[in-house]
């Protein structure tokens, strides 16, 4: 016998197209906002501050030590192939087209994108988005846009700190204390390492992770339940939704870079 009758099983797939239309409409309404945001920069610089500055430490740090870490896992597996002296190649390009993007959005989710739905959440909880309708103004043009654009402004950069803070934990861990040559750890990275398709890949990763994350933290925290339950669970779905989504897309713009 069947456990899910036929009529619940078309309930919940409507529901959720239904939401998926919701998230799709208020994506291309804060993308069709896009000229006014910009016209109002300031208020994106001020998002640009909260979500990129304040998560710097945590990004430069974690990026430090994943430098550490590749660069000794990375000279114990070429020195048994003779070709030590590649490991600044190998943290580069392990930095620049992979670790450096995708850790550093779901690092982003975990700070900024909790944060962010957190504040949204709590704005809507308070009525605040409310009482900005009743003065005719627009909450997604006010509140939303200038924090998705600060996302993705910040998401490029924050990624660029942490594969270079990385390199350079390479360069600590191979160069002083392992005894790697110094010109061979740097040439062999300037041969190697191509600017667009590396570090090109690279940025148009960051890109679409900082429009992903920020996008799914600004949908949870404006469709959250007004309550304090309603926010922590919003919260909670925009880490889990926002890194299933990172490692979804990564996956995929991977699989597309890589077959041009």
């Amino acid at each position: 016998m069947s456990r899910f009758h036929p009529a619940q099983i078309g309930l919940a797939t409507r529901i959720h197209l239904a939401a998926l239309g919701a998230a799709a409409r208020l994506l291309v309404r804060l993308l069709a906002l896009t000229g006014p945001t910009l016209r109002r920069f300031s208020l994106v610089v001020e998002q640009l501050f909260f979500i990129g500055n304040k998560s710097l430490l945590i990004i430069a740090v974690s990026g430090l030590f994943v430098g550490f870490v590749l660069a000794l896992q990375g000279y114990y597996t070429l020195q048994r192939y003779g070709s030590a002296d590649a490991v600044g190649l190998l943290v580069a390009l392990s930095l620049v087209r992979e670790l450096g993007p995708v850790v550093t959005a779901l690092l982003f989710a975990g700070r900024a994108g909790t944060s962010l739905t957190a504040e949204i959440g709590l704005m809507k909880a308070g009525e605040q988005l409310t009482a900005m309708e009743m003065m005719a103004v627009d909450p997604v043009q006010r509140i939303l846009a200038p924090r998705l654009w600060g996302g993705i402004l910040a998401m490029p950069l924050l990624a660029a700190v942490f594969s270079a803070v990385g390199v350079l934990g390479g360069w600590a861990v191979a160069v002083p204390l392992i005894g790697i040559d110094p010109g061979a750890f740097w040439s062999q990275m300037q041969g190697g390492v191509d600017v667009w398709a590396d570090v090109g890949n690279g940025v148009i990763k960051s890109v679409v992770f900082g429009v992903t994350v920020t996008f799914v933290a600004l949908l949870q925290g404006y469709g959250c339940q007004p309550t304090p339950e309603g926010v922590s669970q919003a919260t909670t779905r925009t880490v889990v939704v926002a890194s299933l989504a990172v490692l979804a897309l990564d996956f995929v713009l991977t699989a597309m870079m890589f077959s041009i």
